[in-house]
């Protein structure tokens, strides 16, 4: 059955050999995610060669999202490379410590000291570590633990409630950037921006290395949240990254901000990836546990265009049976889905003609009960439209460009696939060819009832204002204008 839903799986050392890459494709991943917080640039350049090599093997197009670290604020190192804190102990942060020990250690970010008082609270290692501050200095932080248990080398450090003045790029982020254009990587996930500046000055780092790949901001601080519509604004994405985003804003409060960022993307004519924890069992089980399986349903049923694996594929035991996994609750989730496209109609306004030949095709093909809808696009501005209202009719998104044919992959229910546009081509031999395309994929079969959009003039990009039904091989025989 066609999967609507798409994964993005994150390769690390137990996916980024071909075999197991070329297994990844053939089990459904859609976009592979290639986390600049590991890894040097040789690294990412030997898996995306890998990639290209599973691809032409299998098929299939799959796109490429580097996921930029961002100032991910961490402890120094101990002179045992962990200590046992205990609860009511004190503890100090000390900028000046080389090597730590069960009393102190340092930071990679001594500006801390500016962005805390007493009174404020840490946490440590994704929050399993709390500690409340009871005095700053210049150099240190004096605090007392809450909460203990084992610290380690380089673990993370949040505040509670957020308020951390550290930018979202960092000097290594701006060079990660230009490693992610060389690659020619279709999305770069921003970590951390707290406004729409910040998704700003990574597109125009990105837009100066030659990059046109999208822009995904990552939703993982407190100051995001009420400038969310902002950061959408000046991006091409979200990411509900529920990890760092739990740590600042209590675990309870990330569901309901999840149905949010999902709600408002859509609306706003974004992409939206879930994120973190989502299949964490199987790391090291061959099965998801029932919780699970509920999380990734849930994000399906509120419209999330891609749900995506970390370290279940980076370094877990099951890469690709996690895969298989998630490809079929996302299947069976996308079942039980109601279609309630012309309520959603109401609460939509139409101010272009190539966004209201896409919503025209979706009533159409959602009325009409057709196989499939497709359209040819330059820059797939109309199959993203299409995209956001869930009419439970595929989407075939007919591309001569092969950077759109890329970032398609992305799209919610789209399935891109390559196509000549001779501008000087009759639209009836244009439109001929398209269906000969939908027939060789498998999309159709002759005597299907689909809906086709397309330019005229034929090649100009933006300009989409023709929509067509036709009968799959009765082309000139069934055709009617609207």
């Amino acid at each position: 059955m066609h999967r609507f839903t798409k994964i993005v799986a994150t390769l690390g050392p137990a996916s980024s050999d071909l075999a197991t890459l070329t297994r990844l494709v053939e089990a459904g991943v859609d976009v592979v995610r290639l986390n600049f917080s590991h890894g040097k640039a040789d690294d990412h350049r030997a898996r995306v060669e890998n990639l290209h090599a599973a691809c032409a093997k299998v098929g299939r197009t799959v796109g490429i999202m580097a996921d930029l670290q961002g100032p991910k604020i961490r402890v120094g190192k101990f002179a045992g490379s962990k200590v046992l804190l205990k609860g009511g102990q004190p503890f100090i942060f000390d900028i000046e410590c080389q090597l730590g020990d069960h009393e102190r250690v340092g930071l990679d970010y001594p500006e801390l000291v500016n962005d805390v008082e007493p009174g404020a609270v840490l946490l440590l290692d994704d929050g399993r570590i709390v500690m409340d501050v009871k005095a700053v200095t210049d150099t240190q932080i004096h605090c007392v633990v809450r909460h203990g248990g084992e610290l380690s080398n380089n673990k993370g450090i949040n505040r509670q409630g957020g308020g951390l003045s550290a930018p979202a790029l960092t000097p290594k982020d701006m060079e990660d950037i230009k490693i992610a254009a060389s690659l020619n990587v279709d999305y770069v996930a921003v970590s951390f921006p707290k406004s729409g500046a910040d998704m700003k000055q990574a597109r125009d780092l990105l837009r100066a290395a030659g990059s046109s790949a999208l822009l995904i901001a990552k939703i993982e601080r407190v100051e995001a949240i009420p400038a969310l519509e902002e950061i959408l604004e000046a991006s091409d994405g979200a990411m509900v990254a529920r990890g760092d985003l739990a740590v600042e804003v209590g675990d309870a409060a990330v569901p309901a901000m999840q149905k949010r960022i999902i709600r408002v993307s859509r609306e706003m004519n974004k992409l939206v990836i879930t994120a973190t924890q989502m299949m964490e069992s199987m790391i090291s089980s061959p099965v998801p546990t029932r919780a699970e399986v509920s999380d990734v349903a849930n994000a399906v049923l509120d419209g999330t265009d891609a749900v995506m694996l970390s370290a279940e594929t980076a370094s877990g035991q099951y890469p690709v049976e996690t895969v298989e996994a998630m490809g079929r609750i996302c299947v069976e989730a996308e079942k039980s889905a109601e279609v309630k496209l012309d309520q959603e109609f109401l609460q939509r306004v139409f101010t272009r003609i190539d966004q209201s030949i896409a919503m025209a095709a979706l009533f159409s093909a959602f009325h009409l009960k057709v196989k499939a809808i497709a359209t040819l696009t330059q820059s797939g501005s109309t199959s993203l439209w299409m995209s956001r209202l869930n009419s439970g009719v595929p989407i075939y998104a007919l591309t001569p460009e092969v950077r759109t044919r890329y970032k398609l992959s992305m799209y919610r229910g789209v399935t891109p696939l390559m196509i000549k546009l001779d501008p000087d081509a009759d639209r009836d031999r244009m439109l001929i060819d398209a269906e000969a395309e939908l027939l060789r994929s498998g999309a159709v079969k002759v005597g299907d009832l689909i809906v086709l959009s397309f330019g005229e003039p034929i090649g100009v990009p933006g300009g989409t204002n023709t929509l067509k039904i036709v009968k799959v091989g009765e082309y000139r025989q069934l055709s009617t204008v609207i």
